[in-house]
């Protein structure tokens, strides 16, 4: 496509766009007034505050009792309660709860509810919230033909929770391995409803994160009559769900508007200070966010790095660029796909012969030059973002206070990149695939959401790199754009990739969060074998030549698991199983969350804080500036934040 031809298109589309939104009353940046930092004598009134910004990725469901997608739970996230909250230093705050208490004979969590009320997608008043309405979130979730990708963070953890769904599944009959699943009726697992405002919850063992997990989507509430009346049909559209958080969902039309509005019936309504936030919805909001902004008619936008120096250097614009938050909620790693189920073009059957090779992965992980893939999104200071394990560095820290990435084997772990390594394990992966009739070079499918800002850039350096260093004769990256929507469940879960940039994002407070991609029960357990990052048990139930390692993984996982009192001994076992995982190649830690460049109208440090739940996604406790926070304001506030 020329030029011309595509700012023809893009301006025709922002035209569009823009009279959806002249009923805002937008200004120009430049009529607009900066006055301070920190939000001071410059945030709109909040029952005037529209937050108006573009999407390009649809959400799959509403449903936040099922999907384990940030983006199909985010408006959840910011419609629905949890039971305790994190304020914007990461102090734990009651949220729903006003108060609970644990009992260690009887391993019981008892909660005391707060008033609060349901509503509607018009904020009518429908019903009291009650402890029944977790209790019935709850039972929803264990419900196999709900299909619940969270379900799993129930097991282990609430007291026979795992026997009543495979009682369901197994109906009361033998899995693969012979364990013996008899049903229960749902009273015996270990939620209840004592009394209207109050709720308990038995553990099935000591766990020393409980807490922590509350802020996360599978420890939310529904109201169970409505939950009963739509079954599957719960969270399919904004009247197909009742809200008692600081917003409620208004309207929900796919791939035209989200609009958000603010609960003046929620508990903490006084807190809440942007009054409504419309979604409007963009295949090109990447391109066409930025010259949005330039006009002052959306209030957030990505920069993305090709514009970003442009911007900078720019004295129209260069005041209008900040960061978002530096987190390390995040953690982003290469996984390789065990099981594929790509078309034939690709090679699947090869693929597959060669992935189960360990020097091939190794390989192909020493041959990433870390430094040079997190540089595209942050061009900078890269190295501020590279990680060298799964678990991010400052996210918990062991009974002594250290750092978990300083503790036991995940200590030792180094840099992967390293060329001669990389031609060595070349070299060996080359005489054993070639005897097992692989052929050479082998296709890498590595797929990307055109809908991500710099997605398909970060494919293109792996693919240069890799295919540079190890040869075209070895290797072969094929670098496709997969479904703006639906990428998660069409493209990973689906198993159409080879080679592919994850992320996981912490669940708890504790390093156990961080297995749960990769640590999975069989197939025939009623796990979603999709779910998992690349499908590692596939090297176990295959028997494949990789078997021993996973095999080796998932007992060193069972072993840290078990460990509940003594958190350095814990910490020091989880250290241990994930130097494992990652020492044979099955996946490839590289980058935390990198703070993208934004250009923003928010104080990101106002929002709620913490590297795991849904916390930060969050708009509550937030004001509305009426200009564009600057580099300069960003550094001030976050420092107001450190002090």
């Amino acid at each position: 496509m020329k030029k011309g031809k595509f700012m023809a298109g893009i301006l025709c589309v922002v035209i569009a766009v823009s009279t959806i939104l002249s009923g805002c009353g937008a200004k120009k940046p430049g009529d607009q007034e900066s006055k301070g930092v920190n939000g001071k004598g410059s945030v709109q009134e909040a029952n005037q505050a529209v937050y108006t910004k573009l999407y390009g990725a649809e959400a799959a469901t509403l449903n936040y009792l099922v999907s384990s997608s940030e983006g199909d739970y985010k408006i959840g996230a910011n419609c629905v309660d949890t039971l305790v909250e994190y304020d914007s230093k990461g102090q734990i705050k009651p949220g729903l709860a006003l108060d609970w208490s644990f009992d260690d004979s009887t391993m019981t969590w008892t909660f005391h509810l707060r008033e609060a009320k349901w509503v509607d997608h018009t904020g009518k008043e429908v019903a009291e919230v009650t402890a029944q309405d977790f209790v019935d979130a709850m039972k929803y979730q264990l419900t196999p033909e709900n299909e619940s990708s969270n379900v799993q963070n129930l097991f282990g953890i609430i007291a026979n929770a795992d026997q009543y769904y495979n009682g369901l599944v197994y109906q009361g009959g033998k899995d693969e391995n012979e364990t013996v699943w008899d049903q229960i009726d749902f009273s015996e697992v270990g939620v209840k409803a004592i009394d209207a405002h109050t709720l308990t919850y038995t553990l099935e063992r000591e766990v020393p994160y409980f807490l922590s997990s509350l802020a996360y989507i599978i420890y939310m509430p529904a109201y169970g009559p409505q939950l009963e009346e739509l079954g599957k049909e719960f969270g399919t559209g904004a009247d197909k769900m009742y809200y008692n958080g600081a917003y409620y969902l208004e309207e929900f039309s796919p791939q035209e508007k989200h609009v958000l509005k603010k609960n003046p019936l929620n508990y903490d309504a006084d807190f809440v200070y942007i009054n409504e936030i419309q979604e409007i919805y963009n295949a090109e909001y990447n391109t066409i966010g930025p010259e949005m902004v330039k006009r002052g008619e959306i209030d957030y936008a990505e920069i993305s790095a090709d514009i970003l120096d442009d911007w900078l250097q720019n004295e129209e614009t260069k005041n209008l660029v900040s960061r978002e938050r530096p987190k390390t909620s995040y953690s982003y790693f290469y996984s390789f796909n065990f099981n594929p189920q790509f078309d034939a073009a690709y090679e699947p059957d090869n693929w597959r012969k060669a992935v189960n090779n360990e020097n091939f992965r190794k390989a192909l992980f020493s041959g990433l030059n870390k430094t040079k893939q997190v540089a595209v999104m942050e061009p900078s200071n890269p190295d501020d973002y590279v990680i060298q394990s799964i678990t991010p560095p400052d996210f918990t820290f062991n009974e002594d206070g250290t750092d978990y990435t300083a503790v036991g084997d995940v200590a030792d772990l180094g840099n992967t990149f390293d060329e001669a390594k990389a031609k060595e394990y070349r070299d060996l992966a080359k005489e054993e695939l070639g005897a097992e009739g692989v052929t050479f070079p082998v296709k890498v499918l590595m797929p990307y959401n055109p809908s991500e800002v710099n997605w398909d850039k970060e494919c293109q350096v792996v693919k240069q790199q890799m295919e540079s260093l190890l040869g075209n004769d070895f290797i072969h990256v094929i670098v496709e754009a997969g479904p703006a929507d639906g990428f998660l469940t069409e493209v990973r879960r689906g198993g159409k990739y080879a080679l592919m940039k994850c992320n996981w994002g912490a669940d708890y407070a504790d390093p156990e969060t961080w297995t749960d991609p990769f640590y999975q029960e069989k197939e025939e357990n009623g796990y979603d074998p999709g779910f998992k990052y690349g499908n590692i048990a596939k090297a176990v139930e295959e028997g494949t030549p990789s078997a021993k390692a996973a095999q080796e993984y998932f007992q060193l996982v069972e072993a840290a698991k078990g460990i509940k009192v003594d958190i350095n001994a814990r910490y020091e076992a989880f250290a241990k199983a994930e130097a494992s995982l990652i020492e044979h190649g099955f996946v490839l830690p590289y980058s935390i969350s990198v703070s993208k460049y934004v250009a923003s109208k928010l104080n990101v440090f106002e929002g709620q804080y913490a590297p795991f739940g849904v916390s930060n996604l969050r708009y509550k406790g937030q004001h509305l500036l009426d200009h564009y926070v600057s580099m300069e304001e960003f550094k001030k506030n976050r420092e107001a934040d450190v002090k």
